[in-house]
């Protein structure tokens, strides 16, 4: 068995659920090899369904490529907003209309969690697991942000050509990583809606 001792994070649970948050500005730092291992060996330590650790994962450090996909993803993702009726989004549809908007942020570093088509609860597994890089990397000083808008391009086939994703696989998570350039605060969140509380009466 793998010793949890090797990854190098030693922030509070408390801190790292409280303190987290999406950044969108990076520094031009490039992210380790050291650093991005230490997010996956996070990542599989994530609970998962009946053992399957259905999740593999891609990893693009090259800025050429990721403005390449953003240019591919932004009118895919503004044509599902249009099918779907989404007036509302935190940038609204002229950034994803706006040849200049990356939606990377120019972050250096993209992993990608992808996982077995076929395996059960696959969705739910790859998820846990991205949630654990998304607090690995805060506890290590690092930012991330879900880029859920990549997700369509990310699975066309040409551009899973390029990264290798064998067809048995789907991409699940895209996550950014890098230094953030600023203090991001967390946004607020609201109490648990709690629809039902069943106890004894005793």
């Amino acid at each position: 068995m793998r010793d949890i001792s090797e990854l190098p994070f030693s922030m509070p649970l408390a801190v790292a659920l409280g303190g987290r948050c999406s950044v969108r500005n990076f520094k031009p730092d490039v992210l380790t090899r050291g650093q991005i291992r230490s997010l996956l060996l996070a990542a599989v330590w994530a609970p998962t369904a009946i053992h399957q650790e259905p999740w593999a994962f891609v990893v693009v450090q090259d800025k050429t490529l990721l403005r390449s996909i953003s240019n591919r993803a932004k009118p895919l993702f503004l044509e599902e907003m249009q099918r779907l009726h989404v007036d509302r989004h935190r940038h609204g549809p002229d950034a994803f209309a706006d040849p200049n908007f990356n939606i990377f942020y120019n972050s250096g570093t993209l992993i990608i969690v992808c996982g077995l088509a076929d395996a059960p609860f696959v969705a739910a597994d790859c998820w846990l697991a991205a949630e654990n890089i998304l607090l690995a990397a805060y506890a290590a000083g690092l930012g991330t942000c879900v880029i859920g808008s990549s997700v369509a391009a990310l699975n066309l086939d040409d551009i899973r050509r390029d990264l290798e994703i064998p067809p048995s696989y789907t991409v699940v998570a895209p996550i950014i990583v890098g230094v953030p350039s600023d203090d991001a605060e967390p946004t607020a969140r609201r109490e648990p809606r709690i629809l039902h509380w069943s106890h004894d009466l005793a």
